[in-house]
């Protein structure tokens, strides 16, 4: 009988650790995922963006965020091609944005203002979306027509 407990207390534990495991794992996760970057570049210049590419994600996106690294951004990825349109509600960094059709051609461009309620709408359908800090694509040159290299599936 004491046998039988001691490895009743063992699985306890085991299990115990197993839980453990698998809620610092998830954490660790969700952590790589927010701060997971890919690399994308425009002509001879490199954004590193975060990715929000599920629904919860790209509903939240910057809001909140009070700066962005000198060459940061979100790339926002959809399921299907539509003319999404955008808004910058609970949003305090100005920021441009890229609609990116299918092909990573960019499609049309757009400042949008800060904790403003306007729609910024996508010319065409387009896959992705990228904002980066307001002026990041005049600065660097970056019209609509543009290639967007290294955009996932």
């Amino acid at each position: 009988m004491r046998f039988s407990a001691s490895m009743q207390v063992g699985r306890l534990s085991a299990s115990a650790l197993i839980g453990v495991a698998l809620i610092v794992m998830h954490g660790a996760t969700r952590a790589a995922e927010h701060d997971a970057r890919l690399a994308l570049r425009i002509g001879q210049h490199t954004f590193l963006a975060e990715v929000a590419a599920t629904p919860s994600r790209r509903e939240h996106g910057l809001m909140g965020r009070k700066q962005l690294p000198a060459n940061g951004g979100m790339l926002f990825v959809f399921e299907h091609a539509a003319p999404h349109c955008f808004w910058m509600h609970n949003t305090p960094l100005p920021l441009s944005i890229a609609f990116i059709d299918a092909n990573g051609r960019i499609t049309n461009l757009a400042d949008m203002q800060p904790h403003s309620d306007d729609l910024h709408c996508a010319d065409t359908d387009v896959r992705y979306a990228l904002e980066v800090a307001q002026g990041g694509y005049s600065r660097h040159g970056i019209a609509a027509g543009a290639q967007v290299n290294g955009l996932p599936p």
